[in-house]
């Protein structure tokens, strides 16, 4: 795969959404996407630290007429829903949706005020609430992808059914992995019910210094140069296997719970249930 910076403005006239933009990864892919001619709903947690990220994107170069402020904490669903709704009802189609935002699971165990543990609410259930909830605008587009932050870490991961908010063994890599691999499930599962033309698969980009490093037990990249990784698999000139999981340009071969039929219907059920969504139906 070539970089995306040899296709000009290969964003032009597309609507992308980048969760997490505020700073890190999210921040310089909305920059690059913004440069290459998209229009980029930027989001974050706050209305404070939105706007501030649309004044650096801004400064740094892109243009202020194509970006928009989107916010909600991932940490609460209900303002996950209400943007979920609002967008879609404010643009009538998206071609992009990078679910970026996450959190590097805290030191102790912690819980959402919906009961759920906090990283696997922030890093999937919030990121699949709001990928279901702008499925018409999605489908609206001739080719829309989505693009997930995934994590190498989820290939070691398990489901814990039986204790998903890991109350009688919490550890932060074990949590963060569980949060990942459900993300890649879903992805791989949502790619199934995707109109003809249509996209969505999963990455781990490689590690950057960013808040989740550490997790990782290594050194990480400039979020500049990772961000170039995540950027090629979003632009729509880069062909992607559909559903697929990718380490940084590289077709990979998920952990052996994604593909698992009755992981699978369990996860959705379960998403289904924890979010008040309905089926995915064909």
């Amino acid at each position: 795969m070539s970089s995306v910076s040899s296709h000009g403005l290969a964003f032009a006239d597309r609507t992308a959404l980048v969760t997490g933009a505020t700073e890190g990864l999210g921040f310089q892919t909305a920059l690059r996407l913004a440069t290459g001619g998209a229009r980029v709903i930027v989001h974050g947690p706050s209305a404070e630290n939105t706007a501030l990220a649309v004044q650096r994107l801004a400064a740094a170069g892109a243009p202020a007429s194509q970006l928009e402020q989107a916010v909600a904490d991932f940490a609460h669903l209900d303002q996950v829903h209400r943007l979920g709704t609002a967008l879609a009802e404010r643009h009538a189609r998206l071609d992009l949706l990078v679910n970026n935002a996450g959190i590097a699971a805290p030191e102790r165990r912690t819980l959402t005020r919906q009961g759920n543990e906090l990283c696997f609410q922030v890093n999937y259930l919030a990121p699949y609430l709001l990928t279901r909830l702008l499925e018409r605008p999605l489908a609206r587009s001739t080719d829309s992808r989505i693009v997930a932050l995934g994590s190498s870490l989820h290939r070691t991961a398990n489901i814990d059914w039986t204790d998903l908010t890991r109350a009688k063994r919490y550890s932060r890599v074990v949590a963060y992995g569980q949060s990942k691999l459900a993300l890649t499930t879903f992805i791989g599962a949502l790619a199934k019910w995707l109109p003809a033309g249509h996209t969505a698969i999963t990455v781990h980009p490689g590690v950057a210094e960013t808040a989740i490093r550490p997790l990782y037990g290594t050194s990480g990249r400039p979020a500049t140069e990772v961000a170039e990784t995540l950027l090629t698999l979003c632009c729509p000139l880069t062909e992607v296997v559909n559903g697929a999981y990718y380490n940084q340009l590289m077709l990979s071969a998920p952990g052996p719970q994604v593909n698992d039929k009755r992981s699978i219907e369990r996860l959705l059920k379960l998403s289904e249930k924890l979010t008040e969504r309905t089926p995915l139906t064909v």
